[in-house]
């Protein structure tokens, strides 16, 4: 009880609205005299930001604004688009729905958590968007989201209207779960090598063909027998006609470029390939088919089958043309993606604006979103990251991360809040209730059977379930 009195107290300040923090609304504001880093037209010295009902309305200098429009002074700073991370499982959770090989009709829409820290910590990392993706356990695994971190605001306002739909693949060791042996007597899920998952990946699209035929044929008044709505099928459908991107996991070359091939018997596009660790192998190949790659800039040997990588993957798929992002995967790691993308310049000599682009313009792209997103750029939502020093060096800070006009994570508000929460704390912690019992605090009441007739749910207080 004690523990948990000053826990809810933290988590109830931390979840108060971007607008009671930072006390600004409305989507206006104007950023004054920054290093912009557009990510489209190079890098502008002393320039001004106009926003407007939180889109980009003009970008110059020497520009104002109205009455009451928040006015932030960038001397000194850098600003950028903001970050965006291609591949993430922040604020959802039990995202591996593993008892069957094919999932699709699983939703992450249905699991957000607006609620998780690690969406406020993202802010702080100058992250203001993601793709939320199912987990790797199966071959076909659930429908993804793609949301803007909006932290404080309710879940609905997370996911980005008109993003195109996605959907996970996976293939490798996680797939057939090299790592895991059946219980006795339990039968193992099916597929359990590597060619039984491209399988399961070719009879799925089979199935979804002649479903979507026998669709086809029903409204062409062919047969006038409807066909049964089927749920797994449907967004299978979706990906034939080019309606839902794939976001394929994977670790070889040699499953990757299977699936492309089967994208292409199919007559798709895949979306992504996600941590393509090597890529590098089937470059050509991956630029020729159309898809992106989302990667890690330099992580790898952590399992077999992450051996084979190098940190110069980004360079060789940027220099083949391939639309190339990178990626956390990681609630900790999504806060540094600025200086993953600064990896790109050390290892290859990728120019700066394209080592940017690697986590702001490229994931929009491959997300379907850069119309609105990605780039600082007059029309585009205002989606911005104020940073101390330039954003690839380590002794920079983002101060600032703006989604929409708004700001959801100012450091300097941040820092009050800090000071406010442990004198809050140090306050409750001097109350009797919470104090130890050999410091004078009230001794913890042990439960009665008239109150172990009553729980049935687990309950901190005396160790029953209430």
């Amino acid at each position: 009880m004690r523990k948990t009195t000053v826990f809810l107290t933290i988590v109830s300040l931390l979840m108060i609205s971007p607008t009671l923090l930072v006390g600004q609304s409305k989507g206006d504001l104007l950023i004054k005299n920054a290093t912009v880093m557009t990510a489209t037209k190079g890098t502008l010295e002393g320039t001004d930001i106009l926003v407007q009902n939180g889109k980009i309305a003009r970008i110059g200098k020497g520009l104002t604004a109205g009455s009451g429009v928040r006015t932030i002074d960038a001397t000194g700073k850098y600003v950028t688009p903001g970050i965006i991370d291609a591949h993430s499982h922040a604020m959802v959770s039990a995202i591996n729905e593993g008892s069957l090989a094919v999932t699709s009709m699983t939703r992450i829409d249905d699991m957000l958590n607006p609620s998780d820290i690690s969406i406020y910590r993202a802010l702080a990392g100058g992250v203001t968007g993601a793709l939320l993706l199912h987990g790797s356990a199966n071959p076909i695994g659930g429908q993804s989201t793609t949301v803007k971190f909006k932290w404080g605001r309710p879940v609905n306002e997370f996911p980005v209207a008109g993003a195109p739909p996605g959907i996970k693949f996976a293939l490798g060791e996680n797939v057939k779960r090299s790592s895991s042996t059946p219980q006795p007597g339990q039968t193992p899920r099916y597929p359990r090598t590597r060619m039984g998952t491209m399988e399961v990946i070719r009879d799925a699209f089979i199935r979804a063909r002649e479903y979507k035929q026998a669709w086809d044929d029903f409204r062409a008044k062919k047969t006038r027998v409807q066909p049964r709505i089927d749920e797994e099928l449907q967004p299978m459908v979706e990906i034939l006609e080019g309606k839902r991107k794939v976001h394929c996991h994977g670790y070889r070359s040699d499953e990757h470029l299977n699936i492309l091939r089967i994208a292409e018997e199919f007559g798709f596009k895949i979306g992504t390939l996600q941590h393509g660790l090597e890529a590098f192998k089937i470059a050509p190949e991956i630029a020729k088919h159309g898809a992106g790659v989302s990667i890690f800039a330099d992580s790898w040997s952590y399992k077999l089958e992450a051996y084979d990588s190098t940190p110069y993957t980004g360079y060789v798929l940027w220099k083949n043309g391939v639309n190339v992002s990178i990626n956390s995967d990681s609630a900790e790691r999504i806060r540094r993606l600025n200086l993953d993308a600064a990896k790109m310049m050390k290892y290859g000599g990728v120019p700066e604006q394209d080592s940017l682009r690697m986590i702001t313009l490229n994931p929009a792209i491959q997300l379907g979103i850069d119309n609105r997103t990605g780039s600082i750029d007059v029309g585009k939502d205002a989606d911005i990251a104020i940073w101390s020093g330039h954003p690839f060096s380590s002794l920079s800070l983002c101060e600032m991360t703006i989604i929409e006009g708004e700001v959801y994570f100012d450091r300097a508000k941040d820092k009050t809040m800090r000071e406010q929460l442990a004198k809050e704390k140090a306050d409750l912690e001097k109350l009797e209730m919470n104090r130890a019992p050999g410091s004078g605090g009230t001794q913890p009441r042990v439960p009665t059977e008239r109150d172990r007739g009553h729980y049935s749910h687990g309950d901190e207080d005396g160790g029953h379930e209430r």
